[in-house]
């Protein structure tokens, strides 16, 4: 919200209708005793808030007091400060509320009976709570846009927000509403940054150019001049070539938005050199929506994994203490890493590998079946756990339904796991791990594994992590890795672990970060959120 007087006016709406309504509920109302609410204005409220839990729990309890339909001061600017949130509202990325707006004030200004003024009670209610929690958690439900958007978002109570307008002053309790993590607000100055360039008409005419090289000149270098300028990349310039200068603005370009940082504009920094701002604005409000998604309290430490910058990281006290470059799922249906939040609990380091059944009949079965010595890095195993002769096995007449074995491979520097797997138990099976395959950290997209979470540096990342229960966590850790026994260590203190994915983040200095939409999530986001209601304010690129 971004009013702050108690006699704020909405836009649009003429300040007599507003004064009317207001008063008229102050007059109805006056010289009602809290103590001796009227029957017939209880009974509207209750039947009424019925339908939302929250919003009849806070009635019951409170006695079915008017917290704003009163006469007093203090109800007069709960309503001033929630309609006005309203009104403001798509400051945050979600919904035009006007209407409803306009609905609540023609209520009031409409209402005259006893029974009317408890029905507008409960609507302004309801109004807040709904506000409220789609604020705080969010407004679409994750795991409905796609299966592999598994997070369950956070819950509130709703009761609790009544509650805390009626006890605390009611402009700064709904300033209080807004997420207050530094990534939301950083998301939310560039998202009015990029409305007011949107609205000034873009950065300009895009690139017409495969690939531009240093040292070329000609129309559409100065288009990627003139595009790198107006998007802050570049100081005013009227070279026609591409110079030294440009260079370092196409580097920065470049590390801004997850791409090789060779000073080269290529195919793909030329796209997305050319994305439009309204693209841009778009996963700035996915980001916000997806932020809504996430608990405030992500805890003091924790590892966060964003799948798009191909990155896991430790934060301490909102600080990156540690971080590397990760491998993600491959993108297809059955490997895309999922979204959740869980508990690091312990490593295994020297891992068995035991094959998924899916990976088990879906890729060594077929080749099995054509030669029973096929993957023999991998043990078969019975249900006792005895190792399977191969030469005596029939693997043709297994299909993947009836294949009775299971599939381990022992620890070894070639193990798939490689040599160290950091366990937050969950039903997806996914983790953190070493891989031997060190080649595909190279790699500018990095979406190769069976869904688990590679990291380049596995063995520094456990270094980080025992370093809160050891002297030595290097010394401690290879004195185990040396052994070569499969050995659990069990962390002191869990870590909370969040798997996200966003193309839009906000750096620590600020500055707006984008990534590609890798798995096409976001983009089913924003066809929920537009069938919801959220749209731009323009389409110009």
């Amino acid at each position: 919200m971004t009013r702050a007087s108690a006699g704020y006016v909405l836009p649009g709406l003429k300040a007599g209708l507003f004064a009317l309504a207001m008063s008229g509920l102050a007059g109805s109302m006056a010289g009602t005793a809290q103590a001796d609410i009227p029957a017939a204005f209880r009974q509207a409220v209750a039947e009424s808030a019925s339908a939302d839990d929250a919003v009849a729990r806070f009635y019951r309890e409170n006695g079915y007091q008017a917290i704003w339909t009163g006469a007093d001061e203090a109800s007069r600017q709960r309503r001033s400060a929630l309609l006005a949130a309203l009104n403001d509202i798509r400051a945050h990325g979600l919904p035009d509320r006007s209407a409803e707006v306009n609905g609540l004030l023609q209520q009031m200004q409409q209402a005259r009976t006893t029974r009317d003024f408890g029905l507008v009670e409960a609507a302004l209610s309801k109004a807040l709570v709904d506000y409220a929690t789609d604020l705080q958690t969010g407004l679409l439900v994750p795991s409905r846009i796609d299966d592999g958007m598994v997070r369950k978002k956070h819950t509130v109570d709703g009761a609790s927000f009544l509650a805390g307008i009626r006890d605390a002053q009611p402009f700064a309790y709904m300033r209080s509403l807004v997420p207050a993590s530094p990534q939301y607000r950083g998301l939310m100055r560039e998202k009015l940054r990029l409305e007011q360039v949107l609205a000034a008409g873009g950065w300009g005419p895009v690139v017409q150019a495969k690939a531009l090289e240093p040292g070329e000149q000609g129309p559409a270098v100065i288009a990627l001049r003139n595009r790198l300028m107006a998007m802050g990349y570049l100081p005013r310039s009227a070279a026609r070539s591409y110079d030294a200068a440009m260079v370092q603005a196409v580097q920065s370009f470049q590390a801004d938005h997850g791409l090789e940082t060779d000073g080269v504009a290529g195919a793909g920094t030329l796209a997305e050199v050319n994305k439009p701002v309204s693209d841009r604005l778009k996963s700035v409000i996915i980001a916000m929506e997806r932020e809504r998604w996430l608990t405030p309290d992500r805890g003091e430490r924790h590892i966060l994994v964003n799948q798009t910058d191909f990155t896991a990281k430790i934060v301490d006290n909102g600080d990156v203490t540690f971080e590397t470059r990760s491998v993600i799922g491959k993108n297809t249906h059955d490997r895309r890493s999922p979204e959740f939040s869980d508990e690091m609990e312990h490593m295994v380091i020297n891992p068995s590998w035991y094959v998924p059944r899916s990976i088990i009949t879906k890729e060594y079965l077929p080749k099995l079946r054509n030669n029973p010595n096929a993957v023999g890095h991998i043990q078969i195993t019975d249900r006792r756990g005895r190792v399977v002769n191969r030469n005596s096995a029939n693997f043709a007449q297994y299909t993947a339904r009836n294949f009775p074995y299971s599939m381990r491979q022992p620890p070894s520097r070639s193990n798939a796991l490689g040599l160290v797997k950091f366990m937050f138990p969950n039903k997806y099976n996914i983790y953190l791990h070493d891989t031997p395959q060190k080649s595909l950290f190279a790699r500018e997209v990095r979406a190769f594994s069976h869904g688990c979470i590679r990291l380049a540096q596995p063995f520094e990342f456990a270094y980080a992590l025992l370093a809160r229960q050891t002297e030595d966590p290097k010394a401690f850790f290879h004195r185990i890795l040396n052994s070569g026994q499969e050995t659990k260590v069990e962390l002191e203190q869990k870590v909370p672990v969040h798997i996200i994915y966003r193309t839009a983040v906000v750096s620590s200095k600020g500055r707006a970060e984008f990534r590609r939409d890798v798995y096409g999530r976001d983009a089913k986001i924003w066809a929920a959120l537009e069938r919801a209601g959220v749209v731009l304010p323009s389409v110009q690129g």
